[in-house]
């Protein structure tokens, strides 16, 4: 069953470029895919897949950037891949949104081959107490069926020969990630996120190329906010940031 108008917000990303439709009560995206997107090196012409692409943000800001993209998305959530489907639409962006499972994809994705794969991935494990408890978000959140080996692994086999892999996750599976990829891709860059200077990484943005065999290069972290706290009431982005988050620019790694 598809949300109806008053399950739904409209928010803006990209500094109102693109509006997105969202649930009130649900997974809700914020920066992550933002990022996400921007991180990735498409150019006009080039074919591009999201596997779980909720309501379609990092797509959605991924074709507001690059234009002329073949773009697909797939989506578990019949009710979220709807949306996402809206979105597209609604911002006249072309990208196609499949229903299906990673660990069983419907036909168009399974045959094809694609220069670019991503994915913002669940966060906990099925088990995971601090899971959240609302379903739609559950499920965004929670690998469930699926394991983390299983998103990277699946993801690599739907890329041509030197096509890219692109994950953003928490910090603290870093070394999962590199793990799987090891001797299936190479040319791997880390870019850590941290909220503000000094402070840890909470996210790492990483990007490999399938087949090459280029060194690992671990990035300067892209440190998110001013200040080394938070000290009025508007949001602290750092202007490179800024021009990431409201100016549709990519980020460089």
């Amino acid at each position: 069953m598809s949300f109806t108008d008053d399950q739904l917000t409209q928010d803006d990303f990209l500094g109102g470029a693109i509006k997105m439709w969202q649930p009130k009560n649900g997974y809700r995206a914020a920066t992550d895919p933002v990022f996400l997107a921007a991180a990735i090196v498409a150019k006009s012409g080039q074919s591009v897949l999201e596997i779980g692409c909720g309501a379609g943000t990092a797509l959605a800001c991924l074709c507001k950037r690059v234009a002329g993209l073949e773009a697909h998305g797939l989506e578990i959530q019949a009710d979220y891949a709807d949306l996402a489907r809206r979105n597209a639409n609604d911002n006249g962006l072309g990208y196609v949104v499949h229903d299906g499972d990673l660990l069983d994809m419907p036909e168009p994705i399974r045959t094809a081959a694609f220069d670019h794969v991503f994915t913002n991935p669940p966060f906990y494990d099925a088990s995971a107490s601090s899971a959240p408890v609302d379903a739609g978000r559950n499920t965004a959140h929670r690998i469930g069926e699926a394991r983390l080996v299983e998103w990277i692994t699946v993801g690599l086999r739907r890329l041509k020969p030197r096509g890219y892999f692109t994950i953003i996750h928490r910090a603290e599976r870093l070394a999962d990630i590199l793990a799987v990829l090891n001797g299936k891709a190479g040319d791997i860059r880390v870019l850590p996120l941290t909220s503000r200077e000094g402070r840890t990484a909470g996210r790492v943005i990483v990007r490999a190329r399938k087949g090459a065999a280029g060194p690992l290069e671990l990035l300067a972290p892209l440190i998110l906010h001013q200040g080394l706290a938070h000290s009025k009431d508007e949001d602290s982005f750092r202007p490179d940031v800024r021009k990431v988050l409201r100016n549709i620019h990519p980020i460089v790694m």
